[in-house]
């Protein structure tokens, strides 16, 4: 015996609930325990809906979502009743609820439940035909659903799927006002182009619709000819639709009729008081969900437009380099703020990336960035150096605070961060004004964060200086500059902000595609806009949003290239930061740096030791010299066996000397911890200074020796090396940048 017969034969229905597309599936068995002819049938939710007591089906929304969430069987006993909803029947639903892309699916069984025998408990469970508790339930359930829709096209879908208590309509329209004509804002239950003849009416015309427009009190037509005898004149555009009762009720939202609703019935409907209540209150809900709807649809068009004027378009005629940039603004309120982007050509042919955020979410802050926006564009416009453009920006932002005053305004400031750019030779000038370092995708994937000199934000001091920093975009190389709110939104700080970006950066490899260069800005955006945010949550407590603005830059080039014997060569990974002797609080940094670049090496000790060489090398010019320190650390070779080289080179002749430091000194340990902790180490003097050293081997074993290789360069420790020890076991270091 088949399974479907062997169902049957127990009086056992399937069925199958998609909520993604409102479509319910019921096999024969299913159809007839419903009050329905005993043959397979797709219907729609809110016809299978009208089947059941609203009392029941409220609960059984709280089971499937239990159930969804615990992924366990739902279970629930429920009432079928006629269309004047009288219990015809007690069943009992079993299902399996799934996630299917957000919205769940039902699979399951229907089984009749037999009537209680006289005298047991069950013969006094209190289930009943109750029209009024029916319409209690129902209203408590449309206006839930009603409340929580956010858009026009949800509040009709909504409103489609309602089942009205022992009546339901196969036919909806929502009318609204424009001028002194009525239009279809919405329907269901209607072919498409069914609505056109109602499109454009005069207010003036005898149609129901218009009337209750016109006078604010509904119309109900229970039979053909009552629709035939009060409008002769319309009553062909309603014919051929088939209906055999209409519902005619005014959408009033604060005292103000904004459109009316038509509900129309195949089957008659006599529009007794208690159904006129239900309609009525119904109308009342879609009237403020509508006006709700339009009211925020309002708000995001006009943030929309007045965003899209502020926010340039990104040029993507760059020669040799591709450009993306993304904005999302907070949600809230207008949705509008004062974070911006800007691109601008500059005379000398250059283009100058500009990307700033002003204090605030509000209308106000949007003002500002406009004004501030378009000074940045004069000034550098005219050619100005970075430091002076945002020297001259911050003064003129300081003005407005200071005229703002005088009005008992309250004073806003903006971070900024300038960055000039020379397509040519990848060379970037930037400035900074109290905003997030940029940070860059080496060509092996790597991020690291490129720590620069700033000064403090716009608009708080106007004699503020804004030094500026210099490093090279290699080619292959992408580089990320943003607002903070790609970084902090969620809860996060700096640190665990960049650890939530680095897997999507890492993880791109669109090369010098400037589609996969947009697809990396959507993948951002999406780590923290997305679903999955909102369970990677940060240490901070405050899950504060803000808005969001993104720069992608990639300059074209430099992929992996094929060696000897067609083995791939990794591309060399490379940071550079100079400490200068007035900022030893960039030790720190160099130390971050270091641990970047070795985010992947295999031998975690290996890594510490390493930070702690370059912080000791790092320490001594800043104490035992006069000049800035340049740190250059590159690793290269194959996975598993890559060589790290760090070089930190000053302007002073003077070389290191090995000390014997007693036990309570506390210095003079400098070169035994490089003797200890390096695979190998020297001192190179240069024209004008030295270079200290080390390298550090990723299949070494302890201590970080090289493998045993008496003949290789570099190989071996190199304590105490002489002034004209020649250096054959890494590249020379650069010039520091200007």
């Amino acid at each position: 015996m088949r399974t479907k017969e062997l169902l049957a034969a127990i009086a056992t229905g399937l069925w199958r609930w998609d909520n993604a597309s409102g479509r319910v599936t019921l096999d024969g068995e299913a159809a007839r325990l419903l009050g329905l002819p005993a043959k397979p049938v797709e219907l729609s939710e809110a016809a299978v809906r009208s089947r059941f007591h609203p009392v029941d089906f409220a609960e059984i929304n709280g089971v499937v979502q239990l159930a969804v969430s615990e992924e366990t069987v739902a279970e629930a006993r429920l009432r079928i009743v006629d269309e004047r909803g009288r219990v015809q029947r007690i069943v009992r639903s079993r299902s399996r609820p799934r996630l299917v892309n957000g919205d769940f699916e039902l699979v399951g069984t229907l089984q009749e439940v037999p009537e209680p025998h006289p005298g047991s408990s069950a013969a006094h469970t209190p289930v009943t035909g109750d029209w009024r508790r029916s319409r209690e339930a129902f209203l408590l359930d449309a206006g839930r659903a009603l409340a929580e829709a956010r858009s026009t096209a949800e509040v009709l879908r909504v409103a489609a799927g309602l089942s009205m208590p022992g009546f339901m309509p196969d036919g909806l329209a929502v009318f609204g006002i424009e001028g002194d004509r009525i239009s279809v804002i919405g329907h269901h239950g209607h072919e498409p182009g069914d609505e056109r003849p109602f499109m454009d009416m005069p207010l003036a015309t005898e149609y129901p619709a218009a009337e209750v427009i016109r006078t604010g009190r509904a119309i109900y037509l229970p039979t053909p000819e009552d629709y035939r005898r009060r409008y002769p004149r319309t009553w062909p555009l309603a014919a051929p639709f088939g209906r055999t009762s209409w519902a005619f009720l005014p959408l009033v939202n604060a005292g103000r009729t904004i459109g009316a609703w038509m509900a129309g019935f195949a089957q008659p409907v006599t529009f007794s008081p208690d159904e006129r209540s239900v309609l009525t209150t119904v109308a009342r809900m879609l009237a403020q969900a509508l006006a709700r709807a339009g009211l925020q649809e309002s708000q995001q068009e006009l943030a929309v437009g007045l965003q899209r004027s502020m926010m340039p378009t990104v040029q993507p005629d760059i020669p040799g380099m591709s450009v993306a940039a993304r904005y999302v603004p907070t949600g809230g309120g207008l949705e509008v703020g004062g974070d911006w982007y800007d691109m601008i050509p500059l005379p000398s042919g250059r283009t100058a990336l500009v990307i700033g955020d002003v204090q605030g979410h509000d209308v106000r802050a949007a003002g500002l960035m406009g004004q501030l926006r378009i000074a940045l564009r004069a000034y550098a416009s005219e050619g100005h150096h970075p430091d002076a453009v945002l020297s001259r920006a911050s003064r003129f932002l300081a003005g407005i605070n200071e005229t703002e005053a005088r009005g008992q305004g309250d004073p806003r400031f903006a971070t900024c961060l300038y960055i000039e750019v020379d397509p040519a030779t990848g060379l970037l000038d930037v400035a900074r004004a109290g905003h997030p370092d940029p940070a860059v995708r080496l060509g092996d994937g790597t991020l690291l964060v490129r720590p620069t000199a700033g000064g403090l934000p716009l608009g708080i001091d106007p004699d503020t200086d804004y030094p500026t920093t210099r490093f090279v975009l290699e080619p292959g190389e992408t580089m990320l500059v943003c607002t903070d709110g790609l970084i902090e939104t969620g809860g996060h700080d700096l640190e665990t902000g960049w650890a939530r970006l680095r897997a999507i950066i890492e993880a791109y490899d669109g090369g010098a595609d400037p589609e996969g260069l947009e697809k990396m800005a959507d993948a951002l955006v999406q780590a923290v806009h997305g679903p999955s945010s909102h369970y990677t949550t940060g240490p901070l407590v405050d899950r504060r949003e803000d808005d969001i603005a993104v720069l992608l830059l990639h300059r074209e080039g430099g992929s992996c290239g094929v060696g000897t014997g067609g083995r791939i060569v990794q591309p060399v990974r490379r940071a550079v930061l100079s400490v200068a002797q007035a900022e030893p609080e960039r030790i720190a940094q160099a130390r971050a740096q270091v641990r970047d670049v070795l985010h992947d090496w295999a031998d975690a000790d290996q890594v510490d030791s390493a930070v702690l060489m370059v912080s000791e090398m790092v320490t001594n010019v800043l104490m035992h010299t006069d000049g800035d320190a340049l740190l250059v650390a590159e690793i290269s070779g194959e996975r598993g066996a890559r060589r790290l080289r760090v070089d930190v080179a000053d302007g002073s002749d003077e070389l290191p000397h090995r000390r014997s430091p007693g036990e309570l000194a506390s210095s003079g340990r400098g070169l035994m911890l490089l003797e200890l902790l390096a695979g190998a180490w020297g001192v190179d003097p240069r024209g004008d200074g030295k270079s200290t050293w080390f390298e550090l081997y990723e299949d070494a074993g302890d201590g970080g020796l090289p493998p045993l290789d008496p003949g290789a360069p570099g190989g071996g420790a190199s304590p105490e090396p002489g002034p004209d020890e020649p250096d054959a076991s890494g590249p020379s270091v650069p010039e520091p940048a200007a």
